[in-house]
């Protein structure tokens, strides 16, 4: 009873926080590891975008030994990129999440009750939210990598809206190429940093910690009993850490992405969902998933007729290479590697 009352309090909360605009899920899946060295074992990262208007995103491919900066103000911090990496880019203004080549990965989730900045930061480097995955990627090839570099906190946040105004209050999901993940949120100027081995799980509000507290009453229930079954944040956090812990654990690439597919579409809510009491809610656009073991990066447009991929091994991530990109929006047909239709094309213009 004790444990009911408990969960009954926290969801509460967290449906007074959660906003159906905001939905976005991200799951790991995690091969065999049994007799299996850590590094030949396959993990994919899937994620889902949804919002409740058109996010357009291309996809850029951009080599090592770029300069860059993190904002166009006076005190910008700036950086030349040491890794190669596969960025999706939203509005061809800002990265919202990607893959380098050295298997790090790095998406953005909507979190309402992200708060950036507060008054000890000012000064501060002005680091806009178009380039804050890019300096990740472009610097660090471990997670602890870069949790080291957030600890450091040299840097506000800026460029906090999109699409009108919209606020974009965004938590971070990291993994590895050896399955160390870090979930990074902001509170009040605060960067709280939550490591750990093969994270399975990250969804939208509530925060992190909160969020476990309601999976581990379910935990308790039993997915094979009960599962929730809406497309609010906690309900697809709690489905996706069950299903991600009952299927078949295996190292083969294909299958692997199948099974991964498979879960993120369960999590997934249906493209053009409409609920009259419900103006603002949010229906999948596109879907990625990023296999880390063998640098490939799906991207699964739900308009499109199947998924597609990059193959990072297979491109010129060189300093002085040029900037590649593929514009999404030309074609609904495209299936399995696209790495040869990338073009050459001038690097984005950051929304800072």
């Amino acid at each position: 009873m004790k444990i009911r009352l408990l969960y009954a309090a926290i969801a509460a909360i967290a449906l007074c926080q959660a906003p159906d605009a905001d939905a976005c899920s991200r799951v790991l899946y995690v091969g065999d590891t049994v007799n299996t060295p850590n590094e030949q074992v396959l993990r994919i990262v899937g994620r889902s975008l949804d919002w409740s208007t058109p996010i357009p995103t291309n996809l850029y491919i951009y080599p090592a030994g770029m300069k860059k900066q993190s904002n166009n103000t006076a005190n910008a911090l700036k950086w030349t990129s040491r890794y190669g990496s596969v960025y999706a880019v939203s509005y061809d203004g800002g990265v919202t999440e990607g893959m380098n080549e050295k298997g790090l990965v790095i998406n953005g989730l909507f979190c309402k009750g992200t708060v950036y900045n507060n008054a000890s930061l000012d000064g501060r480097p002005d680091m806009s939210l178009s380039v804050f995955v890019a300096w990740m990627l472009d610097q660090c090839a471990t997670t602890p990598e870069v949790t080291a570099m957030l600890r450091e906190h040299d840097f506000k946040i800026s460029g906090t809206t999109f699409d009108g105004g919209t606020a974009a209050a965004l938590h971070w999901g990291i993994t590895d190429a050896d399955g160390r993940c870090a979930v990074v949120e902001f509170d009040h100027g605060t960067i709280n940093i939550y490591e750990g081995q093969d994270i399975p799980m990250l969804t939208n509000d509530p925060a992190f910690p909160q969020m476990n507290a309601i999976n581990d009453y379910w935990v308790k229930v039993g997915g094979t009993h009960m599962l929730p079954g809406t497309v609010k944040s906690p309900d697809r956090f709690v489905r996706g850490y069950f299903f991600q812990g009952n299927v078949e654990k295996t190292n083969d690439a294909a299958l692997g992405f199948s099974i991964i597919r498979s879960i993120l579409y369960n999590v997934s809510v249906p493209y053009k969902y409409t609920v009259q009491s419900e103006p603002n809610v949010s229906s999948t656009q596109w879907r990625t998933f990023a296999n880390l073991r063998d640098r490939i990066y799906y991207f699964d447009l739900v308009t499109n007729m199947g998924a597609y991929y990059v193959d990072l091994k297979k491109c010129d991530l060189r300093p002085g290479a040029p900037v590649l990109r593929l514009d999404t929006s030309k074609t609904t047909d495209m299936v399995g590697d696209v790495t040869s239709h990338f073009k050459p094309h001038a690097p984005f213009t950051p929304m800072y």
